[in-house]
């Protein structure tokens, strides 16, 4: 029974440090686009540091991702979120350069 309480609260210590940090690398680009603090090419930079680092965040957190598991395992769930990055990111520049095209265009 102490040993469930243990793994209970390791799991809530851990999901909070998690959502804590996912808030934070949240609110950092939030801020720096809202204040205009850096320079456009500075707040980009910022901004992609930020997401790979909570994708890191997620990813250990969350999905309890590590290098301890099974390497197969984590090679496919890494390329599995690469996959996804990949679409979401890069379908979401097509329609914007696409919208921006024939607006402008």
């Amino acid at each position: 029974m102490q040993q469930m309480r243990h793994a209970d609260t390791h799991t809530h210590k851990a999901y909070l440090t998690g959502f804590i940090l996912a808030l934070i690398l949240t609110a950092i680009p939030f801020g720096l686009v809202w204040t205009g603090a850096l320079s456009a090419s500075a707040t980009l930079i910022i901004i992609v540091i930020a997401a790979v680092i909570q994708v890191l965040v997620h990813m250990y957190y969350f999905l309890h991702l590590n290098f301890v598991s099974t390497p197969k395992e984590n090679l496919l769930a890494l390329a599995f979120a690469a996959l996804l990055i990949f679409i979401m990111v890069g379908g979401s520049i097509w329609i914007m350069f696409d919208l921006h095209n024939r607006m402008m265009g």
